[in-house]
């Protein structure tokens, strides 16, 4: 059977002494709170409910899946009670907005609970995770009524979010769209259309489920200037917060899926529902990115999470499986084999795995550091900066993520052989969970191409000129330290060569746009290796920091000492990635068109 441990020594590490949060307890709120004993009980809290009550139930849910009885879906067996544990210790609204009920602790650390309980169990933790998405899209959009009257139920977590996108002949393309949004007299309107693939669209475990739907108001503009953004409440909600009839929204069937059988993936019809424009009319795609941006970190934590789950049970069974020697020589010759973590080819699928899991992770939580500048910092161009950073490397962090995530849960099963197939030991649902990441909140294929062709360009390039000069002006600072030349030459190196691949996507890519789509995932995994290495050579830094003075035992030494191996493999053995993407990316597009679409 599967297991998980949350990782909290490490996530300590880079709350701590990587990011160092205590720097912002005078700055940004809700950080003065965020004390380290505080930050210890809540990562400590987090692990337990998760270890305790929701990993037990991961291959529960993979087994029994929802079902959908007379209209309702009813989900896995101790879902119910897991939920309910989860609002009671108050997990839903850690970080949410103290004027509505919320805890208004730093995002940073809501996201570090959100990986535990995703390593945890994935599809259980889709049911509060997409509510947080719907909530900040309300609390940006909204009128003051309307967050006065959803986000306190929200947040504690009475009620959960959708968001409603994709139909069946639309997904992508969101111009394509066909939902119908009628206005009332009483400034209401009736939404009418199908959407599918709705995550959590209909489930038993709250009372209420508040949607947020995509629809056009008839007579606007086509395509997506015309579509606006709807609150659509399963129950309607009275002035006074309690719950009105039941809304013409229902669920017309559960998709029968490759994994994360736990969550209720819904076809949702809307008949005539009531619904209630969110910001201004035909502006809605504004407000939904909203969510989408915060989905899409949310999910690339979620290919953080399974890699990381996978890992620990890979690692488990490599140390206790015999077969064979070293190929060095028996190392433990009292043993009629020795376990086969021994031997060089499972060390580097775990090592590949290791790197990336951790290296992932302080990204992620950098990613959540910089939400918390964007939303609280007091001055203006401190805010900019975080938002073009961030908004640049989103999608980068979705797509890498779970490409890896998902490829690092595969090498995990295959340290087990065949037992890795066999559904007992979980290793297969790891997979199998990871798998979706790489589609929803936007297809990975499309946020290459967001990248490279809206978020480059955006603003003259700022946002890209900014990242070179925080790599570079890292690089620079530390190019004559000895001790971390093994770190700073190759992230040099690597940077160069991105910096090689950008001036090349804007010499080619306006002449040919092809040559922009046919390199977008290249130059994707680029900036995702040179930003994970930039996470590696300041952990570097770090440990180099610690471990130069000899005669302090007042902590754990070897523990900085496998980070300095881990950051050293990833240089050596992971960086170097970046001379094939480059080689890729300057080949441009003619061999990937040039056979008509009869040659396939």
């Amino acid at each position: 059977m599967p297991s998980y441990t949350a990782p909290v020594r490490d996530m300590q590490f880079i709350l701590h002494e990587l990011l160092k949060i205590d720097r912002y307890q005078d700055v940004l709120s809700g950080f003065a709170e965020a004390t380290p004993d505080t930050i210890a009980a809540i990562l400590e809290g987090a692990a337990q409910i998760s270890q305790e009550v929701l990993q037990p139930l991961n291959r529960v849910g993979d087994r029994e899946g929802c079902r959908l009885e007379n209209g309702k879906i009813i989900t896995p067996t101790g879902f119910k009670e897991a939920y309910a544990a989860v609002i009671e210790g108050g997990w839903t609204g850690l970080i949410g907005d103290p004027e509505y009920g919320g805890q208004g602790l730093p995002y940073v650390l809501g996201l570090a609970v959100s990986e535990m309980m995703a390593s945890a169990n994935m599809a259980f933790t889709m049911y509060p995770g997409l509510t947080s998405g719907a909530m900040e899209a309300i609390e940006i959009g909204g009128t003051d009524q309307q967050k006065a009257l959803y986000l306190p139920k929200m947040i504690s977590g009475q009620w959960t979010g959708t968001m409603n996108l994709t139909e069946p002949h639309c997904g992508t393309d969101l111009g394509l769209l066909r939902t119908k949004a009628e206005p009332q007299s009483d400034g209401s309107y009736r939404v009418t259309g199908t959407k599918i693939f709705i995550s959590a669209g209909e489930h038993d475990l709250a009372e209420n489920i508040i949607h947020l739907v995509l629809a056009r108001i008839p007579g606007g503009p086509d395509g997506v200037k015309g579509i606006s953004l709807f609150i659509v409440p399963k129950f309607l909600v009275n002035p006074d917060g309690s719950l009105g009839d039941r809304n013409a929204v229902s669920c017309g069937s559960i998709e029968e899926k490759m994994g994360i059988h736990g969550n209720a993936t819904c076809v949702m019809n809307y008949d005539g529902a009531v619904g209630y424009l969110i910001g201004e009319a035909h502006k809605g795609l504004r407000t939904m990115f909203i969510m989408m941006n915060a989905a899409r970190l949310g999910v690339a934590v979620q290919g953080l999470s399974q890699a990381e789950v996978a890992y620990q049970n890979a690692v488990a069974y490599c140390k206790d499986r015999l077969q064979g020697r070293a190929l060095a020589g028996a190392k433990y010759p009292d043993k009629p084999a020795d376990p086969i973590i021994v031997h060089p080819d499972i060390r580097r699928m775990l090592m590949t795995v290791k790197v990336f899991q951790e290296g992932a992770r302080a990204l992620a939580y950098w990613a959540g550091l910089q939400v918390d500048i964007i939303r609280k910092h007091p001055d203006p161009e401190t805010r900019r900066k975080a938002e073009d950073v961030l908004g640049l490397l989103t999608p980068v962090m979705k797509a890498y993520f779970t490409d890896t995530g998902f490829t690092a849960a595969n090498l995990c099963l295959q340290c087990f052989g065949g037992h890795g197939y066999i559904a007992e030991w979980g290793m297969e649902q790891f997979v199998r969970d990871a798998r979706i990441a790489q589609i929803y909140e936007g297809a990975n294929g499309i946020q290459a191409l967001d990248l490279v062709g809206r978020k480059l360009p955006a603003n003259k390039g700022r946002a890209i000129q900014l990242f070179f000069a925080l790599v570079g002006g890292f690089c620079e600072k530390y190019e004559d330290n000895a001790a971390l030349s093994p770190f700073i030459r190759p992230l040099t190196e690597a940077l160069e060569r991105l910096v090689e691949a950008t001036q090349w996507l804007m010499q080619h890519a306006i002449s040919n746009p092809d040559n922009g789509g046919a390199v977008s995932t290249d130059y994707l995994y680029m900036m995702a290796l040179v930003t994970l290495g930039y996470q590696w050579a300041q952990v570097a830094r770090i440990c180099e920091n610690q471990l130069s003075n000899p005669d302090d035992d007042s902590f754990d030494r070897q523990f900085y000492r496998n980070k300095l191996v881990a950051a050293q493999f990833f240089m050596e053995k992971v960086l170097p990635e970046t001379m094939a993407h480059l080689a890729k990316i300057q080949a441009g597009a003619d061999s990937l068109m040039a056979l008509s679409a009869e040659a396939f």
